[in-house]
């Protein structure tokens, strides 16, 4: 296992995320987590190096599941990390106090102000929090103090200056890293001289899977590598993250990802070179290339603003249904439901893209 630093304090490399542990039943929601198969990963993965396990007080069930297992274990041998979310509970002592009773200990080691967003920070900084998460600190009931974000670099950036935080936590992978903000959101925080944490390396399993051409572009350089450790192992060549959360609910998840991290090497540049490759190639496969120059537009007898359909197609493809909400805000006359299938935008498309068809597609999934 690889160790970093996080304030003088020797973290592995890869931290088990608890909050998609296995479940009794994995085909109901809500269903249960299995103690008994979540503590099997666990105990293997502090067998095998692992010391950072991060939960949080709205992963249902995880924190009670972790703390019922490290109960078993050193307390001193691992590190726990957990997270206020004051949406969804905004008494924050309440909440520390019944993570810590979860968890079964008296102190945690990494603490969260969890989800950063553009629309929560004036909360978070008003509400009194942080303040006492600082005399927490000061008790010695938190170790390490930070926060997680999903928002914007310049809240990012707001955020990161309010204080001397111990760490944070951000959203970083490869497709982030050329296709969103993740890089920016990087540089912010090491500027600053602030650890990272890393959620999503894989981006939520995304990237453990592409497309065949991809695949077979990664496949071609290193045939004895999964697809999945391509992600983790970009990732670990930053040299400001110091943990890689990974979110094992299979053994055979984590015996690849503890094969990943039992070596310093992350990727050469000739790697990160075929791994752009594949990224692009993937990125291709998964969007219509919709340049949003209109023509499609000008002949549609129903008035579909087709350009911003495309934009929440693309999105949906590679982030997932909830982009599909962003449709409802589309400044539009007709829907994709209202499409007559009658080839006027396909004809008029430079890119040739088969319109109706998508049309049709969307339709099926705004219902």
């Amino acid at each position: 296992m690889i160790y970093n630093e996080i304030q003088g304090v020797k973290v592995s490399a890869l931290g088990m995320g608890n909050m998609r542990l296995p479940a009794v039943d994995p085909n109901v929601k809500g269903s249960p987590i299995d103690y008994l198969k979540a503590h099997e990963i666990i105990d293997h993965a502090l067998a095998n190096g692992i010391n950072y396990f991060d939960t949080a007080y709205v992963y249902t069930g995880s924190e009670e599941c972790l703390g019922a297992c490290m109960t078993k274990h050193d307390r001193d041998s691992f590190y726990l990390a957990s997270k206020f979310h004051i949406g969804s509970n905004p008494d924050y002592e309440a909440v520390f106090a019944e993570s810590l009773r979860r968890l079964q200990t008296n102190r945690i080691d990494f603490y969260l102000l969890h989800c950063l967003l553009d629309n929560n920070i004036d909360t978070y900084l008003e509400s009194g929090a942080i303040p006492y998460f600082e005399k927490k600190k000061e008790e010695g009931a938190i170790s390490y103090l930070g926060f997680s974000s999903h928002a914007s670099v310049d809240v990012l950036r707001r955020y990161a200056d309010y204080r001397k935080w111990d760490f944070a936590q951000i959203q970083l992978n490869y497709y982030d890293w050329w296709y969103g903000t993740a890089k920016e959101e990087y540089e912010i925080l090491t500027e600053r001289n602030i650890p990272i944490v890393v959620m999503e390396p894989v981006r939520g399993g995304r990237l453990a899977s592409l497309n065949p051409e991809a695949e077979a572009v990664l496949k071609a350089a290193h045939p004895d590598w999964s697809i999945s450790s391509w992600a983790l192992r970009f990732v670990k060549s930053l040299p400001n993250v110091k943990v890689i959360l990974s979110g094992m609910s299979h053994m055979d998840q984590i015996k690849d990802n503890l094969n990943t991290f039992s070596v310093e090497e992350g990727l050469s540049d000739a790697d990160m070179a075929t791994l752009k490759e594949a990224c692009d190639l993937f990125r291709k496969s998964m969007q219509v290339p919709c340049t949003g120059c209109r023509y499609c537009t000008e002949g549609c007898p129903v008035q579909i603003n087709i350009p911003e359909y495309m934009k929440v197609y693309n999105d949906y493809k590679v982030n997932g249904k909830d982009e599909l909400k962003k449709a409802a805000d589309i400044d539009t006359e007709g829907t994709p439901a209202d499409c007559v299938g009658c080839g006027a935008c396909e004809a008029a498309c430079p890119q040739s893209i088969k319109i109706p068809e998508i049309m049709a597609e969307l339709a099926e999934l705004l219902k």
